[in-house]
């Protein structure tokens, strides 16, 4: 599975303006300054982000956005939505590999892997709030359960191997 870049930068966005409450509405450009983001892509995200109501704007000359509820009302997995649309992608309704195989009506074994892997991942985006992500990085760990540090694995991080 692979976190795309829009759910990651509107999650960059959102905590942006979590860090930044009570100081007044921010740009989509200031945004992009201070992350170093896309300021293209940073608007289309606010965009997304306003209509799933998670930020509101306002116009004018000290206009931008700003967190329409408190960070601690809004999950990780509504700000993955409102950038995406879903969370995890389940192919046998999206891209279904064959219109046939992959229809409700066909036994397919595979798909309750999937759709268990679904619940599985909202259930953890849901449990952790924007206001979660504004502490510092092994906090968080602690908070989500993951007490090993994360290992770096050919350039990449993964996750610690749990023992069963």
């Amino acid at each position: 599975m692979r976190i795309t870049t829009q759910a990651e930068y509107g999650l960059i966005c959102a905590l942006h303006l979590a860090r930044r409450v009570g100081e007044g509405p921010v740009t989509g450009r200031a945004i992009a300054s201070t992350e170093r983001l896309p300021g293209d892509y940073v608007e289309q995200i606010m965009l997304k982000l306003r209509r799933a109501e998670i930020v509101r704007s306002t116009r004018g000359a000290h206009g931008g956005y700003h967190l329409a509820r408190p960070a601690e009302q809004i999950s990780v997995r509504d700000v993955i939505e409102a950038s995406e649309h879903s969370t995890f992608d389940v192919h046998c309704t999206s891209h279904p590999v064959e219109e046939e195989r992959c229809a409700a009506s066909h036994d397919c074994s595979i798909r309750p892997v999937w759709v268990l892997l679904q619940r599985r991942i909202d259930e953890v985006l849901e449990g952790v709030r924007l206001s979660d992500l504004l502490l510092q990085e092994a906090q968080v760990r602690e908070r989500v359960g993951l007490l090993e540090p994360m290992a770096a694995v050919g350039g990449r991080l993964a996750l610690p191997i749990l023992q069963g």
